[in-house]
């Protein structure tokens, strides 16, 4: 039976300032784990590594912060963790910033890890968080929340990169500013934030009639594909296009970033686009018609170039993610 923190209050107002404020929290958050995609080719000749020490760099940030997000899921609906917010934040920008000081393989596996259990624990706090905030107005809601996460993963390639080019690869500690403006500026809010609306008597029963039904497993189990295989296309992509543009093409990183950053933006204009026509038109239709459209953008990334290479990233940008 979930407990009553874990079930957003549809009877509270709409709280756009306080959706806001966990957005810019996943915004920061994801910084780090956009920028690592960018920063692996640098990586890879700062300590001479093969493409599979590469790839197990890049595999053990999205094993940490994707699959171990479950538990600290789990751990959220036993009661609040609102110090998971600022805290999460802090040691996903802290594993990152320091990854070009130490000259170890080792050390590069540890800090990725460290990041990514900082996005771990944010991510499921902050969504279960918002979900106080929304009102009746679910998808508008998330959409605000989770617009922050894409744009994070859309300004880290190019905040990193702009680092790396104009001052130093060892100057890359000074992107765990954000995160430490994050964790002052949540404690401004940290009284809605950590005590949010009580849930009435009535909703509380209702909560706890849901709670007792059995998981219709299948259709969790579908949406859990849609998931990987969203993932795939953006993580892909994410990974691909610096590798690409970069080590095999030899061309500028920054401009190989500006691909990156374009692609996620577009997810970022269709997160919010998207998400009160979803809530119009439907749920289900609304993700048949993205992972439909998708299939058909994605294929022209192999025959475009030049200004028509990033409208056409932007489009499948707005549509996948």
């Amino acid at each position: 039976m979930p407990t009553v923190e874990a079930i957003p209050n549809e009877t509270n107002p709409f709280k756009p300032k306080m959706l806001l404020l966990l957005s810019l929290g996943h915004l920061i958050t994801d910084i780090y784990q956009g920028a690592l995609p960018a920063v692996l080719p640098f990586l890879k000749d700062h300590l001479s590594l093969s493409y599979a020490m590469t790839g197990v760099i890049l595999m053990a940030a999205n094993f940490t912060s994707s699959l171990v997000q479950p538990i600290f899921g789990f751990l959220s609906d036993r009661g609040k963790k609102p110090l998971l917010l600022p805290l999460g934040c802090l040691v996903a920008g802290l594993g990152f910033s320091f990854l070009f000081v130490s000259d170890r393989y080792e050390w590069i596996l540890a800090l990725v890890v460290v990041s990514g259990l900082g996005a771990a624990s944010y991510h499921p706090e902050g969504f279960k968080t918002a979900h106080f905030f929304t009102g009746a107005r679910r998808a508008t809601g998330i959409a605000i929340f989770s617009v922050g996460g894409n744009l994070g993963f859309a300004i880290g390639p190019l905040l990193a990169i702009s680092i790396i080019q104009y001052l130093s690869p060892k100057a890359m500690p000074i992107i765990i500013v954000p995160s430490l403006c994050f964790a002052v500026l949540i404690a401004f809010s940290w009284r809605a934030i950590a005590h949010p609306a009580a849930i009435p008597a009535e909703q509380r029963r209702k909560a706890q009639t849901d709670g007792s039904m059995k998981t219709k497993w299948l259709p969790l189990a579908l949406i859990i594909a849609v998931v990987i295989a969203r993932s795939w296309i953006q993580m892909g992509l994410l990974s691909y296009i610096p590798f690409y543009y970069i080590n095999h093409l030899h061309g500028d990183a920054l401009y190989a970033g500006k691909l990156v950053t374009l692609f996620l933006l577009g997810g970022a204009v269709g997160t919010l686009a998207g998400a009160p026509v979803a809530d119009r038109w439907g749920h289900k239709k609304f993700l048949v018609w993205s992972m439909f459209l998708s299939a058909l953008i994605f294929p022209l990334i192999f025959v475009v170039n030049g200004i028509l290479l990033f409208i056409v990233l932007a489009l499948l940008g707005f549509v996948v993610v």
